[in-house]
């Protein structure tokens, strides 16, 4: 029999309320009163928003065997009318759900196998809109007395309340929800791993800006540390955090600071993730020789923003007056790689990879760490059931519960405590499950890398399950129990090491790239750390072929950031001239680069190569000499850019050159020759005023001569 039957499920329950209330509803109506009408559920356009029923019975759904408990119900409204006062009634199914599936099934299917009895009921009063309505009802000691210890089914229903304008259609707001009981006496140790991780938006290192987002008192980081002090949570560390922190110095924001000393000061046990939270299992299965690691990280570094050492002065003579302080100082002593990424306390060789990992990955793991790697895996990739600590053909493991951490990373991302109860109480019946498989001994919960976590859903998440003094280290030192992986993904994991290869093929064509760069680092060191990013164990395999793909696609605008842009022909009216061409940089770096120019036909002379540097997010004119052989004609030039190392950078590029160098001649001549007419001109001008001047002279001299002769006579 099924808990769904017509007779006797809650369907059938709800329903006879329901028929209780419109035979109230009619006879008031024969008395005179008018009635509304009710609509189906959600038939009214007018009346959005849904009723949520949240369900919780004991501490976190547990209760000990022969004890009475107290049920939580809370009612919210979310939609924009009032919810009218109704009835609810709260059940419980006396037979145990047998194991996980059965757990998964009765909560997402509402199925399970047996009859439900009451365990109480109550009233329920109109719920303004936006607003919750919670009700305790006391489960007494006799409706769970003769219960063994196990998981039991337990669901609520919410009847006769409606939304809705009273003088139009009303909704009925009937509904159901579903949550689980655990009977259960015995105290398993449980340890909790917590993920602390933060992506920034370049991809590479948090910002100072970005850090002091999320160091703030409502920032991510800082309800990550909210969340599990006073816990005995394990951290997992991405140590690209920190090392952010620390790379910026004496300019770090102070709640960034505060931050770190507070995560130093934590009594938590914890590890180092690998730098990213970069998967392992990919670069294992890609065959890597070792671990990818970030190439440096003092490109990230500023000298300004570390402290000098002064400079040791003269030591002063005996009996003498000490000599002067000198002045100057020596350089900042810039801390290391090591130190910038450093864990302080954290507990040495555990790796947490992404779900796929091969026997053979974990004899690479131990050689990644040069000894024996402890591993973390889930155990839904362990055949069979397995305690937390295990070995796999002779390889360290601990084991976390698949479905308890799922359960647990539901609760702990849940903003609203009433719907956390049921993911809470969900945990509880996986791990009590889990301890029927393995009693006696610890188990491991994993939280899912989530960055957003409220401190207070992760606290109480934590807190709901964890054991205090729990101590990872002496669960790694138990005798573990062997087990035998199950089979990987083989799609997954071609596909992820497909794109790790590829990332790792562009990487190496930007190391040829680079030599433009002054420091190639400042270039490959963010590249490093953004491909350790895109294979993050907490990238979803949805988007992780997207993110790949977007990754390569910057890659290649960033092979194509230096460029020749197109030209259009050059005319050249000389036989020698220098001809001007155009170099983009549009990358944040001065480049240094050589222009290389070959003419396509001999009848031109060009310098062969020309050096230049470019300065950052700009563009350079480079001026190189040409000398034509011919009068006229059109000759192209190949122009390349290449790196001082002598790496194509781009290329080859051509540009037409309409060569007129014969103008220059017939302009010469042309303009000779009127030169010499000028000349010729001004000369026959001038004889000509002097011999009209010389005759006017001597024709006036003849005048004088007559007149002098006539007076005589």
């Amino acid at each position: 029999m099924t808990a769904t039957t017509p007779d006797t499920g809650l369907r059938a329950r709800v329903q006879r309320f329901t028929r209780t209330a419109a035979v109230f509803a009619i006879a008031l109506g024969v008395c005179g009163f008018a009635s509304p009408a009710v609509a189906a559920d959600g038939d009214d356009p007018g009346d959005a928003g849904s009723v949520e029923l949240h369900l919780s019975v004991g501490i976190h759904g547990k209760v000990l065997p022969g004890t009475g408990t107290t049920a939580s119900l809370s009612v919210q409204n979310e939609t924009d009318s009032q919810l009218s006062a109704g009835q609810v009634l709260i059940e419980l199914n006396r037979t145990p759900l047998a194991d996980d599936d059965a757990v998964t099934t009765w909560l997402d299917d509402s199925e399970a196998s047996g009859d439900f009895v009451e365990l109480g009921s109550d009233s329920a009063d109109a719920v303004d809109p936006g607003d919750t309505d919670t009700l305790s009802i006391d489960v007494p000691l006799e409706a769970l007395a003769d219960l063994a210890p196990g998981v039991y089914p337990v669901r609520a229903a919410l009847s006769g309340a409606t939304t809705g304008d009273p003088g139009n259609d009303l909704v009925d707001r009937d509904t159901t929800t579903e949550s689980v009981l655990v009977v259960t006496a015995e105290s398993t140790q449980v340890g909790v791993l917590v993920p602390i991780t933060a992506s920034p938006a370049d991809g590479v290192l948090l910002s100072a800006e970005e850090l002091s987002t999320l160091t703030a008192v409502d920032g991510d980081l800082t309800a990550a540390l909210d969340g599990v002090t006073g816990t005995a949570a394990v951290l997992a560390i991405d140590p690209s955090i920190v090392a952010a922190i620390r790379a910026l110095g004496t300019s770090a924001p102070s709640s960034a600071t505060d931050w770190l000393t507070r995560l130093d000061e934590l009594p938590n046990e914890r590890f180092a993730l690998q730098f990213g939270d970069a998967d392992a299992t990919v670069q294992a299965q890609a065959q890597l020789a070792q671990l990818l690691q970030p190439t440096t990280l003092q490109t990230a570094l500023n000298p300004q923003n570390f402290p000098s050492t002064p400079a040791t002065g003269t030591p002063a003579p005996a009996g003498g007056t000490p000599a002067p302080t000198p002045t100057q100082t020596d350089a900042p002593v810039l801390p290391t790689d090591d130190e910038l990424t450093a864990i302080d306390g954290a507990v040495d060789s555990i790796l947490w990879p992404h779900a796929g990992a091969t026997t053979g990955d974990l004899a690479t793991f131990d050689a990644y760490l040069g000894g024996t790697a402890t591993t973390i895996v889930s155990s839904s990739a362990i055949e069979g059931t397995a305690p937390a600590h295990a070995t796999a053909d002779g390889h360290d493991l601990l084991v976390v519960d698949d479905t308890a951490s799922a359960s647990l990373s539901r609760a702990a991302s849940e903003d609203d405590a009433d719907a956390r109860q049921r993911w809470l109480a969900a945990t509880s019946a996986h791990l009590f499950l889990a301890a029927q498989d393995a009693p006696q001994t610890p188990l491991l919960v994993g939280l899912t890398r989530d960055q957003t976590r409220d401190a207070t859903a992760l606290r109480e998440a934590v807190g709901a399950v964890d054991s205090i003094g729990f101590d990872l280290t002496s669960v790694r030192a138990t005798a573990p129990t062997a087990v035998t992986l199950a089979p990987a993904d083989a799609d997954t994991a071609a596909v992820r090491v497909a794109a790790l290869q590829s990332l790792l093929a562009d990487e190496g064509t930007l190391a040829t790239f680079a030599t433009i760069l002054t420091d190639p680092q400042l270039l490959l060191s963010r590249e490093r750390i953004r491909v350790l990013r895109e294979i993050a164990v907490g990238v979803p395999d949805a988007k992780f072929s997207e993110n790949v793909q977007a990754h390569r696609d910057a890659t290649d605008d960033t092979l194509h950031a230096v460029s020749i842009p197109p030209s259009s022909t050059i005319q050249l009216l000389s036989a020698n001239a220098d001809l001007p061409f155009s170099i983009k940089n549009d990358l944040p770096w001065p480049v240094t680069l050589r222009l290389t120019v070959a003419p396509t036909d001999p009848r031109l002379d060009v310098q062969a190569s020309t050096d230049v540097v470019v300065q950052a997010n700009t563009s350079a004119r480079v001026k190189v000499p040409v000398s034509a052989r011919v009068g006229s004609g059109e000759v192209g030039l190949r122009l390349n850019i290449y790196s001082p190392t002598g790496v194509l950078i781009d290329g080859p590029q051509t540009v037409r050159v309409a060569v007129r160098a014969e103008w220059e001649t017939i302009g010469l001549i042309i303009f000779g020759s009127l030169a010499v007419l000028l000349i010729v001109g001004g000369v026959v001008r001038t004889v000509h005023r002097r011999r009209r001047a010389a005759a006017e002279e001597e024709e006036a001299a003849e005048t004088v001569e007559q007149g002098a002769t006539t007076s005589d006579e």
